[in-house]
């Protein structure tokens, strides 16, 4: 299989007041497509920093990023954003839903960026994903009247609508329960045998069993691949 993803000696700094962080340090790093990556480590081991710079959220302050084989290091701002729509979707701890929206127009916003498909075909779309995530009937209901399990289902399947190769995951059971977390890391192991390629950051090791590779940080570098 070949790499989706190549980091050659990726440095990142964070300047909190006058003190400088050495959050990454050297840091290489290969994903190839299809894999289900655990990336884990301590608390302040740099796992969210990393995982946001892959994803364009924040930026490496030195060395590589190769995507596919294409150098995308140094994109700029609009860049970034045409790529992350066209090629990433995102899934978060908290959600993220826009509570005033409801469910439909939550996961059809990203399509609305992207603004290649009429109203029928966004309809088509929406819906498709949320049969997949097992919730169409709640449609047109808020995100607040559904449980932490349902809206973090309703965010996947709006991580899916733009049909990405490549999902990044922080956390994405740190706010379920263990029942709702099985629920939803079977639906991510899902959705991996399909062919999606998924980064995920957590603390939790029993989540290993799901991963097909597995990377540690520790200070800001890579401490075992297994």
């Amino acid at each position: 299989m070949s790499n989706i993803i190549k980091l050659e000696n990726v440095q990142k700094f964070y300047k909190v007041g006058k003190e400088q962080f050495h959050v990454l340090k050297s840091l290489s790093l290969e994903i190839e497509a299809g894999d289900f990556v655990m990336i884990m480590g301590k608390s302040g081991s740099g796992k969210t920093t990393l995982l946001n710079s892959l994803g364009f959220l924040d930026k490496f302050d030195d060395g590589k990023y190769l995507f596919n084989g294409e150098d995308v290091t140094n994109l700029n701002e609009n860049q970034k954003s045409e790529f992350r729509n066209k090629n990433i979707g995102f899934i978060f701890q908290q959600f993220n839903l826009i509570e005033t929206l409801d469910v439909y127009h939550n996961i059809e916003l990203p399509l609305i960026y992207e603004g290649l498909l009429n109203k029928v075909d966004r309809e088509k779309l929406v819906c498709e994903k949320l049969e997949s995530v097992g919730l169409l009937d709640k449609l047109k209901n808020m995100p607040l009247q559904l449980s932490g399990g349902q809206q973090q289902r309703i965010a996947i399947a709006r991580a899916l609508v733009n049909s990405p190769s490549l999902i990044f995951a922080d956390e994405p059971t740190g706010a379920l329960d263990s029942e709702t977390s099985n629920d939803i890391m079977e639906l991510l192991k899902n959705l991996n045998e399909q062919g999606k390629t998924i980064i995920m950051v957590t603390h939790d090791n029993d989540l290993i069993k799901y991963a097909t590779k597995v990377v540690k940080l520790k200070d800001g570098v890579v401490s075992m691949e297994v």
